[in-house]
C-alpha cells in the first residue's frame, strides 16, 4: 500500500473517531454527521488514487470518480455512492446553512456513521 493510501485510510479512521465522539460524547449530530461525510471522502480518496493514480482534486469529481469505480468494484456496495452524495449536503448545511435548514438528528448521524465504517472497512479490505 502506498504511502498516499495509507494516509488517506489513516485520515478516514480519524474523522470516524471524531465522528463517533462528537455524537456519543458530545451529542453534536451536525458534527458527527460532517466528520462522517470526510471519514467516507477519505475513504474514497484511498480507492481512487489506487485505481487512477491520482488524487480528486474537489468534492464533485471524487464522487464521480468513485461512483464509476463502484460498478465495475466487487465487494463495494452501490449504496456507498448515494451515502457519499447524501453526506455531502450534510456536510454543506453544516458548513454553509441552507439546503432545507433541518438539523441533522442523532439518528441520522448514526446511521452516516455506521456506512462511512462499512465503506472504509471495504476499501481497506480491497486494498489490503
Amino acid at each position: 500500500m502506498s504511502p498516499e493510501v495509507t494516509d488517506c485510510l489513516n485520515r478516514a479512521r480519524s474523522h470516524l473517531e471524531k465522528a463517533r465522539n462528537f455524537l456519543n460524547i458530545l451529542h453534536y449530530s451536525d458534527e458527527a454527521a460532517r466528520a462522517a461525510y470526510l471519514a467516507g471522502f477519505n475513504a474514497a480518496q484511498a480507492l481512487v488514487f489506487t485505481r487512477r493514480g491520482r488524487i480528486a482534486k474537489t468534492h464533485r469529481g471524487l464522487r464521480s470518480t468513485f461512483a464509476e469505480l463502484v460498478t465495475d468494484q466487487p465487494g463495494l456496495d452501490p449504496s456507498f455512492t448515494r451515502f457519499l452524495a447524501e453526506a455531502y449536503r450534510s456536510k454543506e448545511n453544516v458548513d454553509y446553512g441552507g439546503g432545507d435548514g433541518a438539523p441533522v438528528t442523532e439518528a441520522e448521524a448514526q446511521q452516516m456513521i455506521e456506512t462511512a465504517a462499512r465503506l472504509i472497512d471495504a476499501i481497506a479490505k480491497i486494498l489490503a
